[in-house]
């Protein structure tokens, strides 16, 4: 399920926007959530993650153009998509990433042909992400950010490199075939990420987290051959 939120004061600009969104992706029976936000003030006291964000830079109090620098500052990894009546506004937003604008008033043609764009880089994209749900929440996790895969009592934890530990209720067979080339199941419950294994000795890796891994007799031999097969891919590229 795609986020998706929708920050303008004018409520009728918001409400056009939320009935586009909404027939763009129903058409294509993909489930979204749409939130709609009035000010740059509500927009940043939410906590939740947003995969698509439709902001508008002309606003009262913080305008859009700060309440972008402030979500980047935060780690805002969604899609940014400005909503302008001035086309000059676009030459100032580079240093926050937006993916593309919207000038007021909206035009449907322009807007079918960026979303379906967005939508086949969010396509592109899921190959190097991981899209975990949590209950009602959904989650994007860069695959490039993952340590280390833990699963205790029929929950993973998913240990990333800013030590941050992830966790939702899947099974380690589901998530190995998600998971790109890198990776490997050295135990029955762990999976480790190659890319930041720092050394191995009797049956421990050691990841460069600090945290020890055990690899079980099994896996030991397949362990060596895949490592060794790793770094001289790695050498390559």
């Amino acid at each position: 399920m795609i986020r998706i939120g929708i920050c303008d004061d004018e409520r009728h600009m918001s409400d056009t926007i939320r009935a586009m969104v909404s027939d763009f992706f129903r058409q294509r029976n993909i489930e979204i959530i749409i939130l709609q936000f009035s000010s740059g003030e509500e927009l940043l006291r939410f906590d939740k993650q947003i995969d698509i964000l439709f902001l508008d830079i002309q606003m009262k109090g913080i305008d859009g153009m700060e309440t972008a620098r402030k979500l980047r500052h935060r780690r805002f990894k969604g899609i940014l998509i400005f909503i302008t009546v001035l086309k000059e506004m676009v030459f100032q937003s580079f240093e926050v990433q937006p993916y593309d604008y919207l000038i007021k008033p909206i035009e449907e043609q322009y807007f079918e042909k960026m979303m379906e764009r967005l939508l086949g880089s969010m396509r592109n994209a899921s190959e190097e992400n991981l899209l975990i749900q949590k209950g009602y929440e959904s989650r994007i996790i860069p695959i490039g950010d993952i340590v280390f895969c833990e699963i205790i009592d029929r929950k993973i934890y998913l240990h990333l490199v800013s030590s941050e530990v992830v966790d939702y209720y899947d099974r380690i067979e589901n998530l190995e075939k998600k998971l790109n080339y890198g990776f490997f199941r050295c135990h029955r419950s762990y999976l480790i990420h190659l890319k930041y294994l720092k050394g191995y000795k009797n049956g421990t890796a050691y990841m460069e987290n600090g945290r020890e891994i055990p690899v079980s007799r099994l896996r030991n031999k397949d362990f060596s051959n895949v490592i060794l097969q790793y770094m001289k891919c790695e050498g390559n590229n």
